[in-house]
């Protein structure tokens, strides 16, 4: 594991405190991305899709107006051990950039399970970059210890992570792409 620089400890210590009780296990995740952070929060806050990055995610159904309190009932692709989740949303600060979900149930074994996301800008390569940041807290099932479920979880927010970087990237780059193509465009018509 890469050590974290002081600004990311200062913000998972910020956003990001919840302690695990004894029956619990908690991270923080750390990713780097490639792309401005108003890109990056549009995926993000959508509570409503987040299949939009979301590799897991086959469909998702949002009770009622997109507001804190607000329940989506969320179907996960086959292949782990889950169909179905029903989370609420706890947090949506749009001038931080953090969201917050809870899980309340569905057919899985991610019990007592809530997650904080926050997005902080940052310079990537010399280009605006986005610092994502995730944590979570969830009860151990019986019959698996704590290193399992954290890395059982951990496993899944970075697939996410990995996802939300690369739908990132290449909007990014299909908007940097455009102009530059219709620049040399100009130039290839006048020459």
């Amino acid at each position: 594991m890469t050590e974290l620089s002081s600004r990311e400890v200062e913000y998972i210590r910020r956003h990001h405190s919840k302690a695990a009780e004894d029956n619990q296990c908690a991270s923080a995740l750390v990713k780097h991305i490639r792309a401005p952070l108003p890109l990056v929060w549009s995926l993000v806050r959508r509570f409503d899709e987040p299949q939009k990055y979301k590799p897991f995610v086959s469909r998702c159904v949002v009770r009622g107006n997109l507001e804190i309190g607000s329940l989506r009932e969320v179907d996960v692709k086959s292949g782990l051990p889950a169909t179905t989740s029903t989370e609420r949303l706890e947090i949506l600060d749009d001038n931080h950039h953090i969201l917050s979900v809870r899980i309340i149930g569905g057919d899985h074994r991610l019990r007592n399970y809530s997650s904080i996301t926050s997005l902080h800008p940052e310079i990537v390569d010399g280009r605006p970059g986005t610092l994502v940041i995730e944590s979570f807290v969830v009860d151990i099932p019986e019959g698996n210890t704590k290193d399992e479920t954290c890395y059982f979880v951990e496993a899944l927010i970075k697939c996410n992570l990995k996802s939300l970087a690369d739908v990132s990237e290449g909007l990014t780059l299909q908007d940097h792409t455009e102009p530059i193509d219709r620049k040399y465009e100009l130039l290839i018509t006048r020459g």
